[in-house]
């Protein structure tokens, strides 16, 4: 079972929905290497950036170390 980020879902959420093409929140949630591949491929032409979100909204987005983001603040 996973435990639980310290990161948060609404800054996630809120990067992915503005700027979620340039996989910023990513980067946020530490996932710096597939936020580089988004960087590059513009959030997998926008479907990758669409998934990821939504993922968050479902609370089953994941940090760098596969723990869980649960808590929006």
């Amino acid at each position: 079972m996973n435990k639980q980020s310290d990161k948060k879902i609404l800054p996630a959420f809120l990067l992915c929905f503005i700027i979620g093409i340039f996989g910023v929140y990513r980067f946020y949630v530490g996932k710096v290497g597939t936020g580089l591949l988004q960087l590059v491929t513009l959030g997998g032409v926008g479907l990758w950036a669409l998934w990821d979100l939504i993922m968050i909204i479902m609370g089953k987005f994941t940090d760098k170390e596969g723990n869980t983001i649960t808590e929006w603040t």
